[in-house]
């Protein structure tokens, strides 16, 4: 006889008022233990003895009993399951609070951590036995009264799939991909739009990831982050740090879902939430930095994981939408994919920020080189306009390289692991091995005191030689060791090292005296690049030169030329020739010679005398290469005494002498002349007469403009005027 469903068995039962037996279905509140299930609480930040000691009694107490829970035959854990109300808040509790692993704050205690361990085990084993409809052969539950029976005991929903994803996806893939398939996680698209719309509402912004649902009137006035209370933009980050790692986890433990995100054009909405939310936030923390420095580093941290997160979740849904169907599918249905991603980029290239932050873990250059492998037929011009606008998204920036992706994003899930811890996968792990692998890099020290101030300006209570440790070791790439340094993924080798390490100044080897540059810059008198100098050649003042007589002593350049010029001195009017020349130059007949004119008389008729055409001037050498003979006078000696004799006669005075005396002068000559031809003089024609112009011509000079003898007379004694 098969056996029925548990839903459909009766089992025999004992009342317990009267003890007479009675027959009961298999899943009846009256088979549920009395049984209190406390609830969880993380272990504590401290390892202050009395809250380790609270966490440890209270972890044991939640083991102890799902441990139990676990041993019950298949229909009393079913009727615990549903009756027991106190399971469920246990149950819930964990899934709100267990610690993720971007909460990891210090390292556990070993008792706490084992006890941790144990009970993160025993949780996911009880929703893994809650998920299972069959047990075995004898022990199920019919499809439809499970469904049933989930539904209405809300025993499974999508906020507790989610957190199931996040604490429980690392190495338990396929018992959660075989758990979720079981209902229907389509219905997670509208839930995570909500929560996405309702960030960007909180933050006073608007997208499109809110654009389903209307804004209320109470909303217009909310504050942007900057603006805001500080434990309010501490909720947001905290809210949209889980919300973005909870989206990656599910993603990633069920890619199924993908096809129906993209149905709700999730793609678009993810990166355009992504450009309203994410540079809000950035500049609220950095502006926040100077009021809680730990805080801050935390707010920092958990917006880092963040964007890596959402980032994330835009690859797994293009790696499962575009992708990887082009690299399984047949030639006949690539074409599909090509045109879902060309399409999915065109739509949001307007979306600079994200673009910038895709590219940089996940180059979309790289995409486009697979689509152009896998089909001859691309559209050149389209990839050629999207990854022209990708270029366009780091104008501006610096383009640093692209780093290998994090590891739980590139490898696949590890075998069926039921009892891995919680968490995440590790994340980017490779990070110090790529640090350590990257090139040399040759900085200033001015680019270098900037990399560390861009470090310092997020993290103010670092030291600088623990900074730059940190840049040396991973390329010198700020924002890679802020992210790592939040993250706490530091490398074992820097995690050891004291964080509040001073910079050791090193001696610049090029020092200030041997890098600037001088008048001198490598020549004889550098005195910067050269040991000695020719102090010899030195001229200290002003230059003495050299007295003009001895410049006009200096013959050297006449001795130089002389030899020169003597030569100009030999005439030869006639060319000897040697016996047995002659006849040579004499047959030596030219057939080229013109001799129509060699018969006219040139200047024969002309009345020009034989001795003047034919006689030449002697040659003169010029008078200074002349060698000085003594008692030789020289040809010219007659015209220089003449022009002596000329120097030394008295020169004429050409100055214009006083009018008055040149009149006396003229008037004595007159007088002389007339006594010559016996005139008499002015006596004898009367004194009167000359008395009167004696008169006038002494005081012509009193008024008017007529003093001109007076002043002449005041000039000569003074010697202005020669005599």
């Amino acid at each position: 006889m098969p056996a029925l469903p548990l839903d459909q068995l009766q089992l025999p039962d004992q009342d317990p008022k009267t003890g007479k037996p009675r027959t009961l279905p298999a899943l009846h509140p009256a088979r549920k233990a009395e049984r209190y299930f406390v609830l969880y609480k993380p272990p504590p930040d401290s390892d202050t003895p009395a809250l380790v000691e609270e966490f440890l009694e209270r972890a044991t107490f939640i083991a102890d009993d799902l441990d139990w829970l676990l041993a019950l035959p298949h229909h009393q854990f079913w009727c615990q399951v549903i009756f027991d109300e106190t399971l469920q808040k246990c149950l819930d509790s964990y899934l709100r609070s267990a610690p993720r692993k971007f909460d990891a704050a210090a390292a556990p205690t070993s008792a706490v951590g084992d006890l941790q361990r144990r009970l993160h085990r025993s949780v996911f084993l009880t929703f893994l036995r809650m998920s299972t409809h069959k047990e075995s052969r004898d022990h199920f539950i019919s499809p439809s009264a499970f469904g049933e029976i989930l539904y209405d005991n809300f025993l499974f929903d999508i906020p507790k799939m989610l957190d199931l994803c996040v604490l429980f996806g690392k190495g338990n893939g396929p018992l959660l991909q075989k758990m979720i398939g079981q209902f229907r996680p389509g219905e997670t698209v509208p839930t995570v739009l909500q929560v996405l719309g309702s960030i960007l509402r909180q933050c006073g912004l608007r997208g499109d990831a809110a654009s389903a649902e209307p804004q209320k009137l109470g909303e217009r006035g909310r504050t942007t982050p900057s603006h805001m209370p500080l434990e309010e933009l501490k909720d947001i980050v905290l809210y949209l740090c889980d919300t973005s790692t909870t989206l990656w986890a599910f993603l990633d433990v069920f890619p199924q879902a993908c096809q129906t995100f993209q149905k709700h054009d999730f793609c678009y909405r993810l990166a355009s939430f992504y450009e309203a939310a994410i540079p809000e936030l950035e500049a609220a923390i950095k502006k926040r930095r100077l009021e809680d420095s730990g805080l801050f580093a935390d707010l920092w941290q958990r917006l880092s994981h963040s964007r890596k997160k959402l980032v994330g979740v835009f690859h797994i849904l293009i790696n499962q939408l575009c992708l990887l169907p082009i690299l399984e599918s047949s030639c006949d249905n690539i074409q599909l994919f090509i045109e879902e991603f060309l399409q999915i980029f065109t739509s949001l290239l307007q979306e600079k920020r994200f673009l910038r932050d895709y590219d940089e873990l996940f180059p979309v250059a790289d995409d486009v080189s697979l689509l152009e492998q896998a089909s001859a037929a691309l559209d050149e011009t389209r990839t050629a306009y999207i990854l022209q606008a990708v270029e366009g998204a780091w104008e501006g920036v610096e383009r640093r390289p692209a780093r290998a992706p994090p590891r739980d994003l590139a490898e696949p899930a590890a075998a069926a692991e039921p009892c891995g811890g919680g968490g995440e996968r590790p994340e980017d792990t490779t990070a110090g091995a790529a640090g350590a692998a990257a090139p040399a890099v040759h900085l200033s020290r001015v680019e270098l005191d900037s990399l560390i101030s861009q470090v310092k300006d997020l993290l103010p209570d670092l030291g600088e030689g623990f900074v730059l440790a940190c840049l040396e070791h991973y390329g010198y790439d700020a924002e890679q060791v802020i992210n790592n340094i939040l993250e706490e993924r530091l490398a074992p080798s820097l995690s050891r090292l004291d964080r509040t390490l001073n910079r050791q100044l090193e001696p610049d080897p090029t020092p200030l005296v041997t890098s600037r540059y001088n008048v001198f810059q490598n020549d004889e008198f550098d005195v910067f690049s050269r040991d000695s100098v020719d102090l010899s050649r030195v001229q200290k003042g002003r230059r003495r030169l050299e007295p003009t007589r001895s410049l006009l002593n200096d013959k050297r350049a006449v001795q130089e030329q002389r030899g020169r010029y003597e030569q100009y001195s030999v005439v030869v009017d006639e060319v000897p020739v040697q016996d047995g020349q002659g006849q040579a130059f004499r047959d030596d007949y030219d057939d080229e010679y013109d001799d129509t004119y060699d018969g006219n008389q040139v200047g024969a008729n002309d009345v020009d005398s034989d001795d003047e055409l034919i006689s030449r001037r002697p040659f003169t050498i010029p008078r200074i290469l002349r060698t000085k003979v003594p008692n030789e006078r020289p040809e010219d000696d007659d015209d220089e005494e003449e022009e002596e004799a000329e120097d030394d006669a008295p020169k004429p005075d050409h100055f214009i002498q006083d009018p008055a005396v040149l009149r006396e002068r003229a008037e004595a000559r007159r007088m002389t002349f007339l006594a010559r031809r016996g005139y008499p003089g002015p006596r004898a024609r009367g004194g009167r007469t000359g008395q009167e112009r004696r008169k006038k011509e002494a005081n012509k000079g009193a008024r008017a403009n007529h003093n001109r003898r007076n002043m002449a007379d005041r000039k000569r004694s003074k010697g202005m005027i020669p005599s």
